[in-house]
């Protein structure tokens, strides 16, 4: 069963993602010591990112090199050990190139006394080592 607390955040959280307003769920859910780890580095950057300054960075990153043209976000789905995943899909174009192209990734939240303190994705690619 999960706690009240992971509810409270992973339902107010897909609103935010659904609504377009991701990045207010940085500043209203995320501890200031937060980690994200991605499936796989973008160019130039780090796999992992730790604070929430550097998540902001890691989002400022993504908005500047991509245009998001469409996306979904499917859950909350629960585990029941104060965690949450959500499915994402979107399609982006990607600023430079004008390439397209899908999305298709599994992140998974991890809630520690009513904040985020880790977010991991898995994507729908193997990624390249």
């Amino acid at each position: 069963m999960h706690s009240v607390d992971v509810e409270r955040i992973a339902e107010a959280f897909l609103a935010n993602c659904r609504a377009g307003k991701d990045r207010d769920n940085l500043d209203a859910f995320y501890a200031d010591d937060a980690v994200s780890v991605e499936a796989m580095a973008a160019p130039g950057q780090p796999r992992e990112k730790k604070g929430l300054v550097a998540i902001h960075g890691k989002h400022d990153f993504w908005h500047h090199a991509m245009e998001e043209l469409e996306s979904s976000a499917e859950g909350p789905f629960y585990d029941g050990s104060g965690r949450f995943s959500v499915i994402f899909k979107a399609q982006a174009k990607d600023r430079a190139t004008g390439e397209v192209i899908d999305l298709h990734e599994v992140a998974v939240y991890t809630v520690e006394d009513g904040k985020i303190v880790r977010e991991e994705f898995f994507y729908g690619f193997p990624p390249s080592s």
